[in-house]
């Protein structure tokens, strides 16, 4: 199993029934496999606050509940979790945060850990994936124990990474769900908050003291010489290179057990503190008054791997198998051929506009030959941001400020900043990017899409209604796959004072559920092709261009367009899936529909 995987396979053994979360990855599968599960309740809800906020509800009734999210969407579900951390539960809740060390698909590379001390939350952390089957379990007995959220914390390399993982039969619990009244408990005024912030203390207290005997705290005692203390993934890369070491191995990073530490700590000479991202450990080390080892030699950023660990500590690292020497082009990524995103950029990058961006598979389009996006911070910022643009230039911004959004972020956080545009009157276009799914993270439903996680058919939200009735006078749909009508409908919102909206509807080339007209794929008459590489402008990956050598036609000194024909654009037939964008902008007639 994946560590993924097997959380919600450890989720449904130890009697977990109720889940909620937001797609990101590396977290994703976690819900998309909990889902399955027999007799279980699992939903996507439209941002991970509201996540929180069903799980502390079911949490509140009495139920097992998980809430389950990227690093990044903790920072959206904050502000709730921050005070169930004073409420506590009636049931039990646990917050899945899957962070991303390297930034493999995320905007920052923050260490959730430290919400951990921030929100006096314990947070526990596996290091594979039959651990993450079991800490899940222990997650869970926790908050149930202690009456409080607890943390459990993964990174990209323990999510998606397979190990072998020993199942359980589901255990059988007693429904313990009721409506319980407890309002000094319940409702967070300050004279009841102030109280139970000295609970949060005491309960602190106990879990500091629990931490001291918690099984998966442990000491492995060989070499004198070194002890290393870590937790997660790094405890393996650790011992791959060095078995020969002492290790305290953390499976609670917060709050930790500061006698085991100092009793590990006097049982070896020199001590290093191995940990990705931040010196979080380490810090809290050191504030013991134990001299430790860490960041003075070891990265700030990025994931770690046994050669790093190596490198680290002996300045050297065992010679790799050298790999021959052959040059390999470059490969961005790229949107899909058939995205229609693509259509809508290439008429963005032509203008010349400021073009604020949002999370999604679109945010690729910043790059060559697109150039259509020049900002991108959060979900829902993009729009947030180009009301924020236009107020600022006034004038000066009149009729260049897009904000562009997808249709699932929009429905995330999109739409209390648009309110904030009807409400007050900037200039500017936001374009809802609707491809009829939340693509990025793997085709997951979202309100708009009409079906829910479990595949029942629901409401499906009507955006144009919804734009209409924030307050947004000026709504229309394009197909992005025609290039014409996104150019006139762009210029033309650009031209009208006030906020309008564009919603880009096509959906995405992946999208099974919706069919598309079928369409011939495209060719290029090698005889037609002027060589001036309009085409290639669309960075469509089945668009490639080769070379003329040795031609007699001769138009090959012919001059048109960007140059001279020094070779042609072909089409990889098996590639395209026919959304005409070439054909649109050849100026010389040269593609065509295949025949036959």
């Amino acid at each position: 199993m994946s560590g993924n995987e097997a959380i919600a396979r450890g989720a449904f053994e130890c009697g977990a029934r109720f889940a909620a979360g937001y797609p990101g990855t590396p977290s994703t599968e976690i819900m998309e496999t909990f889902a399955n599960y027999p007799g279980v309740y699992a939903e996507w809800s439209p941002n991970e606050k509201v996540a929180m906020e069903v799980g502390i509800g079911a949490a509140l009734a009495g139920a097992k509940a998980m809430v389950v999210m990227k690093h990044v969407g903790v920072n959206v579900a904050a502000d709730p979790l921050f005070t169930a951390s004073y409420t506590g539960t009636n049931g039990a809740l646990v917050v899945i945060t899957a962070d991303d060390p390297s930034l493999h698909s995320s905007q920052n590379e923050q260490d959730n850990r430290h919400y951990a001390r921030f929100m006096k939350i314990p947070m526990l952390e596996p290091a594979d994936s039959q651990e993450a089957k079991a800490f899940i379990k222990l997650a869970f007995d926790l908050s149930e124990h202690f009456d409080t959220p607890v943390f459990l914390r993964t990174t990209t390399r323990v999510s998606h990474s397979k190990s072998v993982v020993a199942l359980d039969e589901p255990r059988i619990t007693e429904d313990r769900t009721a409506i319980r009244f407890n309002a000094e408990k319940f409702v967070m005024v300050p004279m009841n908050a102030r109280k139970r912030r000295i609970a949060v203390e005491d309960r602190m207290r106990d879990l500091r003291a629990f931490a001291e005997t918690f099984p998966e705290n442990r000491m492995e005692l060989n070499s004198p010489d070194v002890g290393i203390i870590t937790a997660g993934i790094s405890y393996h890369y650790a011992k791959d290179v060095f078995p020969e070491f002492s290790y305290l191995k953390l499976g609670m990073v917060y709050p930790l057990p500061a006698e085991m530490i100092r009793t590990f700590a006097a049982r070896v000479r020199k001590i290093y503190v191995i940990e990705e991202l931040d010196p979080f450990l380490e810090e809290q080390i050191r504030a013991l008054g134990i001299e430790v080892t860490g960041k003075a030699i070891f990265p700030y950023t990025g994931e770690f791997d046994p050669g790093i660990v190596e490198q680290a500590i002996t300045g050297s690292r065992k010679a790799a198998r050298s790999l021959p020497e052959i040059p390999i082009p470059p490969r961005p990524p790229n949107l899909c051929p058939g995205c229609p995103h693509r259509g809508l950029f290439y008429v963005l990058g032509k203008l010349k506009i400021f073009v604020t961006g949002d999370i999604g598979c679109y945010t690729l389009s910043f790059m060559k030959p697109l150039e259509g996006m020049h900002s991108c911070i959060c979900m829902g910022a993009s729009i947030g941001m180009a009301h924020g643009m236009s107020k600022a230039l006034g004038e000066k911004g009149r009729g260049k400020i897009v904000g562009v959004i997808g249709d699932s972020t929009f429905l995330h956080s999109g739409i209390t900043p648009l309110l904030n545009m009807a409400y007050n009157r900037s200039d500017a276009v936001i374009v809802i990017c609707d491809n009829r799914t939340t693509a990025m993270t793997g085709m997951q439903e979202h309100p708009a899409t009409g079906f829910t996680l479990q595949g029942e058919r629901t409401l499906g939200v009507d955006l144009v209604a919804l734009v209409k009735t924030l307050g947004i006078e000026s709504v229309r749909i394009v197909d992005p796959y025609d290039l014409q009508a996104v150019r006139i409908a762009i210029k033309e919102e650009l031209a009208r004072p006030g906020p309008s909206v564009v919603v880009s509807r096509h959906a995405c080339a992946l999208f099974k559920r919706e069919k598309v007209a079928s369409r011939k794929s495209f060719r290029i008459d090698p005889k037609k092709c002027i060589g001036c590489r309009l085409c290639l402008g669309l960075g469509c990956p089945p668009i490639a261009w080769t070379a003329v050598e040795n031609e007699s036609d001769s138009r090959t000194k012919e001059t048109e367009g960007n140059g001279s024909r020094d070779g042609v654009a072909v089409i990889d037939q098996n590639r395209c899936v026919g959304c005409g964008l070439c054909e649109q902008v050849c100026k010389s007639g040269a593609i065509a529909e295949e025949e036959g």
